[in-house]
């Protein structure tokens, strides 16, 4: 059986992305920005919602686009039950 996402909120997947080193770096109504800097000094940005329940097509885009940032495989526990 494939692993399904969790079904998270906004506040959880803000601390998920913390533990990361992403901290919240500006927000407008439920979108907020994450922002950390590489070791290589490049500025990476997240943006999510702070919603009481993330859809799964707003989690599943989520985990992508923090994948660009973060390996999938240290992700993957996060946003996925085994």
């Amino acid at each position: 059986m494939s692993p399904k996402l969790k079904r998270l909120s906004g506040k959880e997947v803000l601390s998920i992305l913390a533990k990361f080193g992403f901290s919240v770096h500006a927000q407008k109504g439920s979108h907020v920005k994450l922002r950390r800097t590489s070791p290589s000094g490049t500025i990476q940005t997240l943006t999510i919602v702070m919603h009481d329940e993330l859809d799964i097509g707003t989690l599943h885009a989520i985990f992508r686009q923090a994948s660009r940032f973060v390996p999938e495989e240290q992700l993957r526990g996060e946003f996925y039950s085994e």
